[in-house]
């Protein structure tokens, strides 16, 4: 991978790292802030999986919808189809809560497994850019 390649890769991921920090943050605090936890979820997941994008060098559209990207980054790495169903579950968190009145805050359980599914996004990111060299 060249050099401008690795750097953006891992602006990607330095950012998906700080969104899952945030959430976890967010979550801890008195009271915890659940609607914005589970937005920096989802952009947990949607940076890690834009990192793996910029190293493979698939173009991707600016969209939220982390089944898309998925569906993008099958094309070079077919193990990412692993994924899809965190996918499916943190795309509405980027935009499920940011307005009043639209849904009411996820519950703890939600949020826990918004978690785990972020961390498991990151995680297998993690594993497919070691196996590139990256």
């Amino acid at each position: 991978m060249d050099e401008a390649t690795r750097s953006e890769t891992d602006a990607w991921l330095a950012k998906a790292r700080r969104d899952l920090d945030s959430a976890r943050r967010l979550l801890a605090g008195d009271p915890p802030f659940r609607d914005t936890a589970a937005y920096h979820c989802h952009q947990a997941g949607e940076k890690a999986i834009k990192a793996l994008l910029t190293a493979t060098k698939v173009s991707f559209p600016k969209t939220h919808d982390l089944t898309i990207l998925i569906g993008l980054a099958e094309s070079r790495l077919p193990r990412i189809a692993t994924c899809r169903e965190a996918a499916i579950i943190l795309t509405p968190y980027a935009t499920l809560f940011r307005y009043p009145d639209a849904f009411p805050e996820p519950d703890d359980q939600d949020l826990r497994e918004a978690v785990a599914l972020a961390e498991q996004l990151m995680d297998i990111v993690a594993r497919e850019l070691a196996l590139l060299g990256s």
